[in-house]
C-alpha cells in the first residue's frame, strides 16, 4: 500500500524538490503541499469534513515565516488528528528545535540535507509509527541525556530564543504570559547552566553549543 503524505513547506522550490525525490519511490504518493501551517490544519480539516482519507504522514518544516511555526502546528495538528503522523524535516539541528519537535508531538526529526535514501527511509519508518531521528539529532539528544544538569528546559529555551530576537525581559513576560519576575529566576537558572553572568554571553555560548538558532 502506498504511503499518503502532506508536506509543509513555505518555499515551493523545497517542496518541489522534495516531491520529486520521494515519488521516485513507487510506495510513496504526495496527494498535497501547502506553505504555511494554517494552511495545512485547514487541509486536514477540510478532507475530514468530506469524509476524505487523510494523509499517513505530514512531512512539517519547522520554520514557516509568518503565521504558526512548525513546532506550534505539529502541537495542534497532532491534537485535531491524532492518526496523523508527523515527520520534522528541517535545515536546523538545535536542541531547542528537535525538543520542541518532540514534545509536540513529531514522531521522528530529519535534516533537509540527508541521503535521499535516509529521508525514505524515515518516511516509511515514521509513517508506521516508529521513531527516526538524523544521526546528528541522535548525538544532540544523548549530549543531552548524558548532561541533564546542564540541559534547558523548555521554558528556558524559549527565553533563549525571545532574547536572541531582541526582547527585552517585559516583552519576554508578555509574550509567554508569565511575570518579569518568573524571567528573571529563569535568567539565573539560565547563566548558571552555560556559566555565564549575562545575557550577551548566554546567547553567545548558546548559539556555540547549537542550543538555538
Amino acid at each position: 500500500m502506498s504511503i499518503r503524505i502532506m508536506m509543509v513547506d513555505d518555499h515551493p522550490v523545497v517542496r518541489a524538490g522534495l516531491r520529486a525525490l520521494l515519488e521516485a519511490d513507487p510506495d510513496i504518493e504526495v496527494g498535497c503541499e501547502v506553505g504555511s501551517g494554517e494552511a495545512a490544519l485547514a487541509e486536514l480539516d477540510r478532507l475530514v469534513t468530506l469524509g476524505d482519507t487523510l494523509p499517513d504522514l505530514v512531512l512539517m518544516d519547522l520554520n514557516l515565516g509568518a503565521g504558526a511555526g512548525g513546532i506550534e502546528t505539529t502541537r495542534t495538528l497532532r491534537e485535531r488528528h491524532p492518526g496523523v503522523q508527523v515527520l520534522a524535516v528541517t535545515t536546523f539541528d538545535t536542541e531547542a528545535d528537535i525538543v520542541g519537535a518532540l514534545e509536540a508531538g513529531a514522531v521522528g526529526y530529519v535534516l533537509k540535507d540527508s541521503p535521499t535514501a535516509a529521508l525514505v527511509d524515515a518516511v516509511r519508518e515514521a509513517a508506521a509509527g516508529r521513531s527516526v531521528l538524523s544521526p546528528e539529532v541522535q548525538q544532540r539528544l544523548v549530549a543531552r541525556m548524558t548532561s541533564p544538569a546542564t540541559a534547558l528546559s523548555p521554558r528556558e529555551s524559549e527565553i533563549l530564543e525571545a532574547l536572541a530576537g531582541g526582547a527585552t525581559n517585559r516583552q519576554v513576560a508578555k509574550a509567554l504570559f508569565i511575570s518579569e519576575s518568573t524571567v528573571k529566576t529563569h535568567l539565573v537558572h539560565l547563566y548558571e547552566k552555560l556559566g555565564v553572568d549575562n545575557r550577551t554571553a548566554a546567547l553567545r555560548v548558546a548559539r556555540e553549543r547549537r542550543l538555538i538558532r
